[in-house]
């Protein structure tokens, strides 16, 4: 539609040009293609501004069909990044990664400021590493955690270390004694030493398919494999924990995350 206006336009220029012009016109204005021109003295004042109108509003139509399909052609590649993100739960990339650390390290009474995660080769499960924080204004004492099925896991296993405690190998209900007590500012750990490091006490849950005393269920977990080990994914990952106030009160609260727990596995063990 364009090219036929254009082609029509310049044909009705070209009589114009070579008419003869209405006197006190000068042949500048029609090669300037003012929107009026005088060509023959019977055909004064012809208009043409409609004409030049025509084709500049078939060009804008044309360029707003163009971006209009640009702008489905963007949409369409998001919608579908977006859906293989979904589908492959397991392959986080590194930006869902990094806003989870993000999230989790701020989070509030229960903060997690470091974590890792690896495959045992023995048993499939997936190990945990953490280094929780109390960025609250009260001390607590976590009693469970959280899982994508809702179900809380109260217990953990230890082993024989002097210095530790528990000092003697064998699982623990999280809300005994002070093993999961934490003060204002306070850290400790998550971990399983001869996995892990060295340095560490054994305070040890893992993630899994499926849930129990001393399982937390995951969406996703590490691979075996050294090239590409995956990363953990808990969508609805949480704690419980007792909050004590002052003049001796205590309050059982949860914290489940407002955004998913993902953590970037190391090569498996």
């Amino acid at each position: 539609m364009g090219s036929k206006m254009r082609a029509q336009g310049a044909t009705q220029l070209s009589l114009l040009r070579s008419s003869t012009y209405c006197p006190g016109n000068r042949p500048e204005t029609i090669a300037r293609a003012e929107p009026r021109f005088c060509c023959a003295p019977e055909r004064c004042d012809v208009l043409v501004a409609p004409l030049f109108a025509q084709q500049k509003e078939g060009l804008a139509g044309q360029g707003a069909t163009e971006y209009l399909v640009l702008l489905a052609v963007v949409l369409i590649v998001a919608l579908v990044s977006v859906a293989l993100l979904g589908f492959f739960p397991g392959m986080a990339s590194d930006a869902q990664i990094t806003q989870s650390q993000m999230y989790w390290q701020s989070a509030s009474p229960i903060a997690i400021t470091e974590s890792s995660a690896r495959f045992n080769i023995g048993n499939t499960y997936t190990y945990p590493y953490m280094k929780l924080r109390n960025n609250g204004a009260y001390p607590i004492r976590i009693t469970g955690i959280y899982g994508d099925d809702g179900y809380k896991s109260a217990q953990f296993n230890a082993d024989n270390q002097a210095g530790c405690s528990p000092s003697t190998a064998g699982t623990y209900n999280m809300s005994d004694s002070g093993y999961f007590y934490i003060p204002p500012g306070g850290e400790m750990h998550i971990s399983t030493p001869t996995v892990h490091g060295t340095t560490f006490c054994r305070r040890q849950f893992f993630f899994f398919t499926g849930s129990g005393s001393n399982l937390v269920k995951a969406t996703a977990l590490c691979q075996n494999s050294s090239v590409s080990p995956g990363a953990v994914v808990v969508s609805s990952f949480g704690f419980e924990y007792i909050e004590y106030l002052d003049s001796n009160q205590q309050i059982t609260k949860r914290q489940v995350g407002a955004k998913p727990l993902i953590i970037k596995c190391r090569e498996p063990y």
